[in-house]
């Protein structure tokens, strides 16, 4: 399946929950399958932290490196984009396309960095409203996410509940836990402390917080396995060119380098900000909220995410029962931890794609 990204630009001014506004902005997309007659067969795909647009398929035949959920979007997948037709979004505030903290300010005719606004999981909700607008589409058949996206799913289901039939939120969590809270903290602080991040105008002065980045890196993929499939996959395994030198800390130090390649430090903070806000219930109990749903809703957990445990999946459907809402819940074996949620698993597989098949379009 070969996709070609597209760059939509929006000159309406954007009001955001935490005060300013974007005068104009652009979100880069990507889109798998065709539109119904009724656009009943729509299918929003909302991405993670450091997720983007490119869910699915290759931009050219000899791409080596498909979309990152691939397993389960295209022809014949969980994910079916012979039945369904599936969008996926680079979130406003990212760094794949869609206007961010590297995108040049209007007003300056420089980089925004760290005078980007802060956004917020309803601001994105209400920016991928627009780009269901200019799709012609006034109601999703379903919006899917893991993780962070999950969390924009659940949002969707309470903020424009008339817009979404089915909510699929995968390995995510009502809010986040204050420990979840703290390595995020951790992470935005060891960007902010390196000497090359220069109050994040690093661009300006030709540098890149890269020793920062890639510890924040670090400390976020550890969080995202499990004991158990890091010592499967690693133990206390050493390097055969260097026997100081253990396989876990190679493997983080390359998954490091990498990152910093593809990812602005500022949009990392922007980010994880935006996930520790999220609380669409706040004061309130979550059932009382999620009361205002009018969409059948389906929860999938991993057993050995512990940054994102099957609790806090259960959290949501207690919630939803007690609403009195429609949802099925299924929790996946795996030892992959949180990444679970991207990797291929035939109990994940038939569960997501049972209840995708369930779904009804014109």
């Amino acid at each position: 399946m070969i996709v070609t990204p597209v760059d939509l630009e929006f000159d309406q001014p954007l009001a955001l929950a935490r005060g300013g506004q974007l005068e104009r902005y652009q979100l880069r997309y990507e889109t798998y399958g065709r539109l119904n007659a009724d656009a009943s067969n729509a299918v929003l795909i909302c991405h993670a932290l450091s997720g983007d647009h490119h869910a699915a398929g290759l931009h050219h035949p000899d791409d080596k490196k498909p979309g990152w959920w691939d397993h389960y979007i295209g022809p014949g997948k969980a994910i079916d984009s012979d039945k369904f037709f599936i969008v996926s979004l680079n979130n406003l505030g990212g760094c794949a396309g869609s206007t961010g903290p590297t995108s040049l300010n209007p007003q300056t005719g420089q980089q925004w960095g760290p005078d980007f606004p802060d956004l917020t999981v309803p601001d994105w909700v209400n920016a991928q409203a627009r780009l269901a607008d200019h799709l012609g589409i006034d109601c999703w058949a379903a919006v899917v996410g893991g993780s962070l996206g999950g969390m924009q799913a659940l949002q969707w289901s309470i903020q424009l509940p008339q817009r979404i039939r089915h909510c699929v939120v995968i390995a995510a969590a009502p809010k986040l836990s204050t420990q979840n809270i703290a390595f995020n903290e951790i992470a935005r602080q060891a960007i902010q402390r390196d000497p090359d991040y220069f109050n994040g105008h690093y661009q300006a002065q030709g540098t890149l917080p890269a020793g920062g980045l890639g510890l924040a890196r670090m400390v976020g993929h550890v969080t995202y396995l499990s004991d158990q499939g890091l010592g499967s996959k690693f133990g206390r395994q050493r390097q055969a060119d260097d026997q100081d030198l253990f396989q876990i800390e190679s493997y983080l130090r390359y998954q490091a380098e990498q990152f910093t390649q593809r990812f602005d430090a500022n949009t990392y903070i922007l980010m994880t900000k935006a996930l520790d806000w999220f609380d669409p219930a706040g004061a309130q109990p979550l059932d009382q909220v999620l009361a205002q749903a009018e969409c059948h809703f389906h929860v999938i957990s991993f057993s050995s995410d512990w940054r994102f445990s099957p609790e806090r999946s259960v959290e949501i459907v207690d919630a939803l029962i007690k609403a009195e809402q429609g949802v099925s819940y299924t929790c996946v074996e795996t030892d992959h931890g949180h990444d679970g949620f991207l990797l291929p698993n035939e109990h994940y597989q038939a569960s997501l794609g049972a209840y995708m098949n369930w779904i009804e379009v014109s």
